[in-house]
């Protein structure tokens, strides 16, 4: 029911379809965020015509409302919410992190505080599960515990032990064969934790493997060396996913070092803020300089709001607070890191992936090149 075939290579870059119960997928691949079951803004029928593979949702938001169970009674997430392409959920391990102020850990889970009424609400490994299982995504993730950063050696090896020990629960729990469970090494920036997490995670052998707890406040410079690692220690022939990555050159960076899948809200939020992703960065579409401009958004791109309205246009409606433009803005940036992830699989399937990446760097930075960028590079084959 699961299967990973790579079907090109160039460099540490390649290309792979992943087959799931609802469609193939192929990578490398950018996964929109529903994190209620809804990419905010976008329909479903926009999501499929910008080149949407997967769609992501999250089993905390899902668990306090609606619901898993009223979920799988109105025919699980791909019914439910109108998409019936594949369909990935978190488990809950990021909440771990980002709402520390409202938890309290154990071994046997996490009980978290609404941030909606402040019940207690208690997410296990069994429980992260179930609930996955309820919602019907194609990929469920285990239950682990995300670590802040900066974080001590002791807590993040305290946090790595237990976050094996439930993955062993999850693998236990999981009773659906037509979904196929990913597991998650940690370890933050710590290259010996790290390596420690990722050795023992492997052993699991589940259908593909995300790379956690990175794009939590840590310096470039300090999480490219995690993610070089990472990709060496885990299998050639199973999907990588980085986990919560979505900025446009940490896409092309990590796929340089053969990462297959992100998932990230900062398209759709960088839209709702009024901003556009471009070759050259992010479009501020707040200035005024904007308002009398009747180019589109990008001359190249090719989705319904550069193919129909006018920077003018759409600074307008940003500036009179209109649905329409950040609906628009959001649609446009998703589709520019579909578009990317399209480019870098025609480039890798040319074997021209370091030309790609160095004209995208050429056009991103203008001037001189981040070292950790062009290290990245340099570790995945592509800086002649």
């Amino acid at each position: 029911m699961f299967s990973f075939a790579i079907t090109a290579r160039a460099g540490r870059a390649r290309t792979g379809v992943f087959e799931t119960p609802h469609g193939p997928v192929e990578t490398p691949l950018f996964m929109p965020v529903g994190t209620l079951g809804s990419v905010k803004g976008i329909s479903p029928q926009e999501l499929r015509e910008i080149g949407s593979q997967i769609v992501l949702g999250n089993t905390y938001h899902l668990l306090l409302r609606p619901g898993p169970e009223r979920v799988r009674a109105l025919g699980g997430l791909h019914r439910f919410a109108a998409y019936d392409g594949p369909w990935l959920t978190d488990s809950g391990g990021f909440q771990v992190m980002s709402l520390g102020h409202m938890r309290r850990i154990s071994e046997e889970g996490v009980v978290f505080q609404s941030h909606i009424n402040g019940d207690l609400i208690e997410l296990s490994p069994e429980k992260s599960v179930a609930a996955q299982e309820a919602l019907g995504a194609d990929i469920i993730m285990a239950f682990d515990e995300c670590p802040p950063y900066p974080a001590a050696p002791e807590y993040l090896e305290e946090s790595i032990e237990r976050t094996l020990r439930w993955l062993e629960r999850c693998l236990e729990a999981k009773t659906r064969p037509d979904q196929a469970l990913f597991a998650i090494a940690q370890g933050g920036v710590d290259l010996k934790l790290r390596r420690l997490s990722a050795q023992a995670t492997v052993s699991f052998d589940t259908p593909g493997f995300a790379i956690g707890g990175l794009a939590v406040g840590e310096p470039k410079e300090a999480m490219y060396p995690a993610v070089e690692l990472s990709t060496r220690l885990l299998p050639e022939g199973k999907p990588r996913y980085l986990m919560g990555v979505g900025h446009p050159e940490d896409l092309v960076a990590s796929v340089a070092l053969g990462v297959d899948m992100f998932d990230c809200v900062y398209p759709t939020r960088t839209g709702r803020f009024g901003y556009a992703l471009v070759p050259e960065g992010r479009l501020n579409l707040k200035l005024t300089r904007h308002l009398d401009d009747p180019t589109p958004i990008d001359p190249e791109c090719d989705c319904y709001a550069c193919r129909h309205f006018s920077r003018a246009y759409l600074a307008h409606l940003v500036r009179a607070d209109e649905m329409l433009g950040l609906r628009m803005l959001s649609l446009h940036n998703l589709r520019y890191l579909h578009r990317l992830m399209e480019q870098a699989r025609a480039a890798i399937r040319e074997g021209c992936y370091g030309e790609f990446a160095r004209e995208f760097a050429r056009r991103r930075f203008g001037g001189e090149v981040p070292g950790w960028f062009r290290r990245a590079l340099e570790e995945g084959g592509h800086w002649a």
